[in-house]
């Protein structure tokens, strides 16, 4: 599990809890946030940690960090309303394709060249569904992403070699879901499309989870 900008694993637990449940492997990868390679090195180590198939599953930013994965034992990836740039862009030329939702929040860099969600914006985009305590949360533990993050081009991706599924969030007001469907289309994905939020991950988890055990037929042995 690969959580995205101003989220960090705990971001999955509800998809965690489940799979473990029946007895898979999970971890989820702490990415710094602080450039694109950065976070690619980040999941590298994280894949280190392993052993066997292994699948990947991204939400929003860090759609483009398992897309730079080059180990052999990625079998699968798994987008939930994910960027995921094709070689040579920047995950900034992905997230601006299609103008923004009128709900969408302001996002601006500091003068540390970080970017922080806005507190109200939790609850008018980020996770429009999640609970009022929920969204108090995500803003209370939100982590910054750096504008490196998305100012740096990426290499050949790896969905053009691994099956790819996507979770196309219909009711998305942080990604355009036309850019969603732009990008899950181009990768020739197993596409699901559902009027779910930017953050399915905690107010869908049983639609992640079936499409992360779905995907997990390539890595059986």
């Amino acid at each position: 599990m690969v959580h995205g900008a101003w989220a960090d694993g705990s971001s999955w637990n509800q998809v965690i809890a489940p799979l473990q449940a029946g007895s898979l492997d999970v971890i989820a990868a702490p990415l710094p946030l602080t450039s694109l390679s950065e976070d690619v090195t980040a999941l590298e180590h994280a894949i280190e940690r392993t052993q066997g198939p292994v699948v990947l599953a991204a939400h929003a930013y860090a759609g483009a960090v398992i897309s730079a994965t080059r180990n052999e034992r990625v079998k699968s990836l798994v987008y939930v309303s994910a960027l995921a740039p094709d070689e040579g862009e920047t995950v900034a030329d992905v997230f601006y394709r299609e103008p923004p939702h009128p709900e969408a929040p302001q996002l601006v860099p500091d003068e540390h060249g970080l970017i922080w969600m806005p507190a109200d914006g939790f609850a008018s985009a980020f996770a429009q569904h999640a609970s009022p305590k929920q969204n108090a949360l995500f803003a209370a533990t939100q982590r910054p992403i750096a504008v490196a993050c998305i100012q740096e081009g990426v290499q050949r991706p790896a969905w053009k070699e691994k099956p790819s599924w996507f979770l196309i969030a219909e009711e998305d007001r942080m990604i355009n879901p036309a850019t969603q469907q732009f990008m899950a289309e181009r990768m020739g994905a197993k596409i699901h499309s559902e009027k779910v939020d930017h953050m399915p991950l905690v107010t869908a988890p049983e639609l992640v989870v079936e499409i992360i055990l779905e995907a997990m037929g390539p890595a059986r042995p």
